[in-house]
């Protein structure tokens, strides 16, 4: 069962749990992967209502975004309950284990797109790829560039040398899974 929202509606609830973590989603050939963003944005672009994440190079979401340019976001409603789920999601990679299987995730199929949510985290939003970029932290601000430490692995948990490529999506639905 879903509760539709409004993005407006709910706006303050995603902004103010990203730093904290929510889960950026993603599905192909059948393998489904979660991983932790601290990183990320609500917003309008091309008269779209739009999410727009950061995901590095080296990731496995990253490789199944290429095959599957549809992802879903799913946003924890109680944030100190959520915490064990954004430790382990976020410091574990989809290549090495079956993150949902290990955290006991309840997979919730999506309205619109092929990537399903989760209970644990019931804010769901549907989103299909519209945009990426890759970023080049030398062009920014020179503070930013401690988050590009050059002597770890891409494929390492943690602040990685690889960019980050800038994934905007569309919010085709958004919705609470009861």
């Amino acid at each position: 069962m879903r509760k539709s929202v409004l993005i407006p509606d709910c706006a303050g609830i995603i902004i103010g749990q990203i730093p904290r973590g929510v889960f950026f989603n993603t599905m192909a050939d059948g393998q489904f992967n979660t991983m932790t963003i601290g990183w990320g944005s609500l917003g309008t672009e091309w008269s779209k209502p739009i999410f727009t994440a950061y995901i590095r190079e080296g990731r496995f979401t990253r490789q199944l975004l290429e095959k599957n340019p549809e992802f879903t976001v799913s946003v924890p409603l109680d944030p100190k309950a959520a915490v064990p789920l954004v430790r382990l999601l976020g410091s574990n990679s989809g290549r090495d284990m079956d993150k949902a299987k290990e955290a006991g995730l309840s997979l919730k199929p999506a309205r619109t797109n092929s990537v399903p949510g989760f209970l644990e985290a019931p804010l769901t939003l549907e989103c299909k790829v519209i945009y990426t970029q890759k970023q080049d932290y030398l062009l920014g601000d020179p503070s930013i560039a401690k988050f590009y430490p050059q002597d770890v692995p891409s494929t390492a948990t943690g602040a990685n040398k690889d960019n980050h490529i800038m994934v905007i999506g569309e919010i085709v639905d958004s919705y609470v899974l009861k």
